[in-house]
C-alpha cells in the first residue's frame, strides 16, 4: 500500500499543489470539533448462573454461551425520542464538518464556531427535554419489564431516575504539536511536525473521498428516478431527491477546500443542469425528465470512475 508521499508522486504537479494548499488551508482556517455522549446502557449480560440455566435447554455449557437481556422496552416513544436527539446531533455535525483521521474527531470552520456551538446547545436541550419526557415513564417501562423478565428481572438493574444519564458534550481538542515539546525535545517534536501534516494530507484526501461518495449517490438516486418506468407509468420521486442535492451545493460551497479541480467541475456541471428545475416540473414533463436524467448519467459515469480508480492510500500512517 503507498504512503502518503508515494501516492503523492503518482498525482500532477497541479494536483500536487492544490493538495498541499488545501491542506495548508485546513490546518490554518479549521477548528477541530468532537462529540461525545453519556449514555445508559439499556442492555445487560446475564449472571453466570443465568447461562448455565439458559444453556440447559440446548444441552450447552453456560461459559460457551453469550446472552443479555434488554432492561426495558427500546422502541417505547419516548425513547426512540431519546435515541433521535441523539441521531440529530450526530447527523448535524457531520453535516457541517469534514472528516479528519482520528477516531471522533470532525473539522469546522473556525468561522463558524459561533454558530456551531449554538446549534449544538439547541439539539442538547431537545435532548434533555427529551430524556425528561422518558423518565416519566420510566416507571411503566419498569413494570413492564418486571413483567416481561420473568425471573431474570433484578430491580438493581434500574437507576432511580434517568436523569443526567443520557447526555451530550463537545470540546475543541488540539491537534497540532504541543508548544512545550519543541523546548524539551526539537527532535520529537519535529517528529510531531512531520505527523500533524500527515494527518492534514489526510484529511484533505477524506473529504474528497466524501464528497465524491456522497455526490455519486444523490445524482444516482435521482438519475434512477428519473429514468425508466414502472409498470408503464413514470417512476414517483420525492421533492427531496431534487432538495438533496440542492443542499449538497451549499455545503459543498461553504466547506470546498479546493483541493480537487475535476471534482469542482463536476459539482458546477451538476448544479447547473438542475438549476432551476422543479420536481413538478419534472413530473409533468417527459422530455424534461430525460434530458435532465441523461446528462446527469453522463456526470455519474465520470464520478463512478474517480471511485473506482481512486487508489487507496495509508491515511493513517505515520511518516517514516
Amino acid at each position: 500500500m503507498p504512503t502518503l508521499v508515494e501516492e503523492r508522486a503518482t498525482r500532477s504537479p497541479a494536483d500536487t499543489a492544490a493538495a498541499t494548499n488545501a491542506a495548508r488551508l485546513l490546518r490554518t482556517s479549521m477548528a477541530a470539533i468532537r462529540l461525545s455522549f453519556t449514555w445508559f446502557g439499556v442492555r445487560k449480560s446475564l449472571t453466570p448462573a443465568q447461562k448455565d440455566q439458559a444453556a440447559e435447554a440446548f444441552g450447552a455449557q453456560g461459559h460457551f454461551l453469550s446472552a443479555g437481556k434488554k432492561l426495558f422496552d427500546t422502541q417505547h416513544e419516548a425513547f426512540r425520542a431519546v435515541t433521535t436527539a441523539r441521531h440529530e446531533l450526530v447527523k448535524y455535525l457531520r453535516r457541517i464538518s469534514l472528516p479528519f483521521p482520528e477516531p471522533g474527531i470532525r473539522l469546522i470552520r473556525q468561522d463558524d464556531l459561533g454558530a456551531v456551538t449554538l446549534q449544538l446547545t439547541t439539539l442538547k436541550s431537545d435532548l434533555t427535554a427529551a430524556v425528561e419526557r422518558l423518565d416519566q415513564h420510566f416507571g411503566e417501562l419498569r413494570l413492564a419489564a418486571r413483567e416481561r423478565l420473568g425471573s431474570l428481572y433484578n430491580p438493581d438493574d434500574y437507576p432511580a431516575s434517568l436523569t443526567g444519564l443520557f447526555e451530550v458534550a463537545w470540546d475543541f481538542p488540539s491537534v497540532e504539536p504541543p508548544p512545550y515539546l519543541q523546548r524539551l525535545s526539537p527532535q520529537l517534536y519535529q517528529q510531531e511536525c512531520q505527523r500533524v501534516a500527515a494527518r492534514f494530507d489526510a484529511a484533505v484526501q477524506l473529504a474528497e473521498q466524501a464528497f465524491v461518495e456522497e455526490l455519486a449517490q444523490l445524482v444516482s438516486h435521482l438519475t434512477e428516478r428519473l429514468s425508466g418506468s414502472d409498470d408503464g407509468q413514470p417512476r414517483v420521486f420525492r421533492d427531496s431527491a431534487v432538495e438533496n442535492l440542492t443542499e449538497f451545493f451549499q455545503r459543498f460551497r461553504h466547506l470546498n477546500i479546493r483541493s480537487n479541480e475535476q471534482l469542482d467541475e463536476l459539482v458546477t456541471q451538476a448544479q447547473q443542469i438542475v438549476r432551476g428545475v422543479e420536481p413538478r416540473s419534472l413530473r409533468e414533463s417527459e422530455p424534461l425528465r430525460q434530458r435532465i436524467a441523461t446528462e446527469l448519467s453522463a456526470v455519474g459515469s465520470v464520478l463512478d470512475g474517480l471511485l473506482v480508480d481512486r487508489p487507496r492510500r495509508a491515511i493513517l500512517r505515520r511518516p517514516r
